[in-house]
C-alpha cells in the first residue's frame, strides 16, 4: 500500500529570469515530520504556495493523498491545515471566535465544531485568553492562536511555515512540543524553517534547499554522514607556536586546523580517539590551556559544507 501523502515531481517556478524552483522533487510519507531547511530565499515558501495551489507553476506535477492538487481541489484542501509565517487572524474577533470561524470553514456540525474549538484552545494553552482580541496578545500567544486556527478541524496534513519566528523561548518550546503531539496523534507535518536547531530537534526526515533546488535529503544522521567533518575539538589556548600547530595538523584523522583569538579548532574526519590524541599533544608540550570541548556536526555544518554559506545567510 502506497503511504505517500505528498509527491512533487520536476517542479519549476520562474519569476521572469529568476528561477525560484529548479526541477524540484519531493516525496513525503504518512506520519513524517518532514523538514524543509534552507536560508531565506531558498524556495521553501514558494514550494508551499505551489503545493497548496496558491501559486501557479511553470512545470511539474503535485499530488496530495494520491490525487492531483488543483486550485479547486476542495476535497483535498479540507484535510490540510496551514500555519503560514505571517499571522492570519481577524482583529475584530476574539480568540474563541477566530478559532470557531476557521474551524467552521470545514466542520458544519455545531456540536462537533464546539468540541474541536475547545480542544484546539486547550492544545495551544489559550484557556485564559478566549475572550481576548488579537491586539491584546503577545507575539507568542498570537502565534499559538494562529496554530489553533490552522489545526482545529483536525487535518491529516499540517503545513507550518516558519511558525516560531520572533517568539519568546517559552512559546517556541510550546509550539515545538505541540507539533510533535500533533504528529503522534496521526498528522503528517511539513515544517519549513531556517532555524537549524528546531529542524534537528523535531524532524524525522529533512530536505535541504538552496536556490530553488533540493541539494540533500535524508534523516539528520544520514545528512551528517554526507560531509567530511565528524568531530570538531576546540581548545582555549594562548600563545600556540607554529610547530605545535603543525603537530596537531599531523594527527590521524585531522584534516584541518584553525587558530585565532586564542582558540584552536581541530577538525576531524572519522576516528574514535581524536580528543585523547589532542590531549596527548597538549601534555607532551606542557601547554597550559582553558576550556576543551568536542562537538559533533550539526545540520548547519552540513549546509555550510554543501553550499559554502551559513544556514542563516540571506540570498543576495
Amino acid at each position: 500500500m502506497d503511504n505517500t501523502v505528498v509527491k512533487i515531481e520536476n517542479l519549476v517556478k520562474r519569476y521572469g529570469q529568476l528561477i525560484a524552483l529548479d526541477h524540484l522533487d519531493l516525496e513525503i510519507k504518512e506520519g513524517e515530520i518532514f523538514g524543509l531547511l534552507g536560508p531565506n530565499g531558498s524556495g521553501k515558501t514558494t514550494t508551499i504556495n505551489c503545493l497548496l495551489s496558491l501559486l501557479a507553476f511553470d512545470k511539474g506535477n503535485i499530488k496530495i493523498f494520491g490525487r492531483e492538487m488543483t486550485p479547486v481541489s476542495y476535497d483535498i484542501k479540507k484535510d490540510i491545515g496551514i500555519i503560514m509565517q505571517n499571522v492570519a487572524v481577524f482583529d475584530e474577533l476574539s480568540v474563541y471566535e477566530n478559532i470557531d470561524y476557521f474551524c467552521g470553514l470545514y466542520i458544519s456540525d455545531k456540536a462537533k465544531r464546539k468540541q474541536y474549538v475547545e480542544e484546539a484552545i486547550r492544545f495551544v494553552g489559550l484557556e485564559d485568553f478566549v475572550k481576548f482580541y488579537p491586539k491584546k496578545l503577545s507575539g507568542g500567544l498570537l502565534r499559538r492562536l494562529n496554530i489553533a486556527c490552522g489545526i482545529a478541524h483536525k487535518p491529516k496534513l499540517i503545513i507550518l511555515d516558519e511558525p516560531t519566528v520572533a517568539v519568546d523561548p517559552q512559546s517556541r518550546n510550546k509550539i515545538l512540543e505541540g507539533i510533535e503531539e500533533l504528529n503522534r496523534n496521526g498528522a503528517t507535518i511539513i515544517y519549513t524553517s531556517h532555524y537549524m536547531e528546531e529542524v534537528e530537534q523535531i524532524c524525522t526526515r529533512i530536505a535541504i534547499m538552496d536556490k530553488g533546488r533540493k541539494i540533500a535529503e535524508g534523516s539528520k544522521d544520514e545528512l551528517k554522514r554526507m560531509i567530511r567533518n565528524t568531530e570538531t575539538v576546540t581548545i582555549e589556548i594562548i600563545g600556540l607556536s607554529d610547530d605545535v600547530l603543525n603537530e596537531f595538523a599531523g594527527l590521524p584523522h585531522v584534516y584541518d586546523t584553525k587558530y585565532e583569538d586564542g582558540k584552536l579548532s581541530v577538525f576531524c574526519s572519522g576516528g574514535k580517539h581524536n580528543l585523547i590524541r589532542i590531549m596527548d599533544v597538549l601534555r607532551k608540550n606542557d601547554l597550559s590551556f582553558g576550556r576543551v570541548y568536542s562537538e559533533l556536526p550539526t545540520l548547519n555544518d552540513v549546509f555550510l559544507e554543501i553550499t559554502g554559506k551559513d544556514l542563516r545567510d540571506k540570498e543576495d
